[in-house]
């Protein structure tokens, strides 16, 4: 819609997600138990704690987890739980990020979708050690203030009183639609 007498744009500062990112990360971890493990009867991750903060063109998810693995020794004779904490710093880079947003009102969130999960655990091929794989996911946002540009009406919002708005969906072919397809994959 064009200007004309009675309307005219505005930039409205407000508080929006300005970048988005999300990253799949599989790592290997290797434990010494005490005693050299013959078959590992079990492998858990727990006290997962993490945080997030801005880092360059991303959001560094800095976390701690403890990893529990219960293992037979002595020829599946003895059996045992060794425990170890592991820390991770993960740079999740921003698929978009607003040129306009105001660097001074950053604030960062990070939501684990895969909590870290041991999807594999081995007795290490030295016999000391036990390995185990794990998987992570998370999706982090940046909000900032931002500006936007907004239509206004020089004579208020009752310009629109006498006009019938029809906000109904006319396609009902949603049916189709991917519910995980992100942003990135358009």
């Amino acid at each position: 819609m064009a200007n004309t007498e009675k309307h005219h744009c505005r930039e409205i500062i407000t508080k929006a997600v300005c970048g988005k990112g999300r990253k799949f990360s599989v790592v290997t971890h290797t434990v010494s138990p005490p005693n050299h493990p013959t078959s590992i009867l079990g492998a858990w991750l727990i006290n997962h704690q993490y945080e997030s903060v801005r880092a360059g063109d991303g959001i560094e998810v800095i976390g701690t987890y403890d990893i529990n693995i219960w293992y037979s020794y002595d020829n599946n004779s003895q059996t045992d739980v060794a425990k170890e904490t592991v820390s991770y710093v993960d740079l999740v880079p921003l698929s978009y990020v607003d040129p306009k947003h105001r660097s001074s009102t950053v604030e960062v969130s990070a939501e684990a979708v895969q909590e870290p999960n041991c999807v594999e655990a081995s007795v290490s091929s030295h016999g000391r050690g036990v390995t185990i794989r794990v998987e992570r996911e998370f999706v982090v946002e940046m909000v900032a203030e931002t500006k936007v540009c907004v239509l206004v009406c020089k004579d208020g919002c009752n310009d629109f009183e006498d006009k019938d708005f029809d906000f109904s969906v006319q396609d009902e072919s949603f049916d189709d639609l991917e519910p995980d397809l992100t942003d990135e994959e358009l």
